[in-house]
């Protein structure tokens, strides 16, 4: 039986995501669109409550993350934030957010100041260098994500595991540790192979967090609508279903409108009731209302 209380949720540190490296204790991320399951996230203990700018696609039906913009996303994370007030809250940059250091510093300031965040997440290594190190050099907690990013999955010609060859397998590992240098405190690896992710995981000093790249690295992420089944437009590989809460929902949904159809809802149960004095007395002013 699975406990179903709350946990006692202490929000985690920097200090505690980059210690986790050393101490061995798998970090668990989940990407959440929304003030419900973020809620959903802190009571169950959950260490990083992502605020994935896939949200694009799981709460407003796009077929990517592109149109996701940074009022959309500080949108979310506001929501994210008042649900999880106990979790660590780590924001990822949209689609072209971040293009030059001064746009970059100037919506990651967004997510720290208007959303509370408590860190930032753009995508890209080596070629991003500059820009990770002038958030870091700017005091804001920075983390980054290599492999397949979704931000140019037009370069990649769609969802495409990437690091299957040596030579690409190389230019991961280049980036991961360009990463590193730029003083980021944490990376994420999506869609590599299982062993690539753990030699590299390997090399690092700083945690590594996967989605789609096997046990070896230092903690998962999952999307919440994802491991949920709340989210059934498509299911990645990678998603592990720890339930399946749209079956649930259309259920649900099929019983209230058998129980509307045939009046047996609402019942006394959910209705208000009237003193029955007052009720007479209402009845008595219709009539005479209607002989008026």
């Amino acid at each position: 039986m699975i406990d179903q209380q709350p946990v006692e949720q202490k929000k985690r540190t920097i200090q505690e995501i980059h210690a986790s490296k050393k101490t061995g204790e798998k970090m668990v991320y989940m990407s959440v669109p929304d003030y419900t399951s973020a809620k959903w996230a802190e009571s169950a203990g959950v260490d990083v409550a992502v605020v994935g700018d896939s949200l694009a696609m799981i709460a407003h039906g796009h077929s990517n993350t592109i149109p996701a913009t940074m009022d959309m996303m500080v949108m979310h994370a506001t929501s994210i934030r008042r649900g999880a007030p106990n979790t660590f809250v780590l924001g990822c940059m949209p689609y072209q957010s971040y293009n030059t250091v001064d746009r970059a510093l100037q919506n990651a300031t967004r997510f720290m100041q208007e959303a509370g965040t408590d860190a930032v997440k753009p995508q890209g290594g080596k070629s991003q260098a500059h820009i990770l190190r002038a958030l870091v050099d700017a005091g804001i907690p920075t983390a980054s994500h290599i492999g397949m990013t979704p931000h140019t999955v037009a370069v990649f010609g769609g969802f495409r595991i990437q690091g299957r060859t040596a030579d690409a397998a190389m230019k991961i590992l280049e980036d991961a540790f360009a990463i590193q240098d730029a003083g980021c405190f944490m990376l994420e690896f999506e869609a590599v192979p299982a062993k690539i992710a753990t030699v590299i995981s390997q090399q690092l000093e700083i945690p590594t967090i996967g989605i789609g790249a096997g046990v070896g690295t230092d903690g998962q992420i999952l999307l919440c609508h994802d491991l949920l089944g709340i989210f059934s437009d498509f299911k990645p590989k990678f998603t592990k279903r720890y339930a399946n809460l749209t079956e649930v929902a259309v259920e649900g949904i099929k019983k209230y409108i058998s129980e509307v159809k045939s009046s047996a809802f609402p019942d006394d149960d959910h209705s208000y009731s009237v003193d029955e004095k007052e009720y007479e007395k209402f009845l008595n002013m219709v009539e005479k209302r209607k002989h008026q």
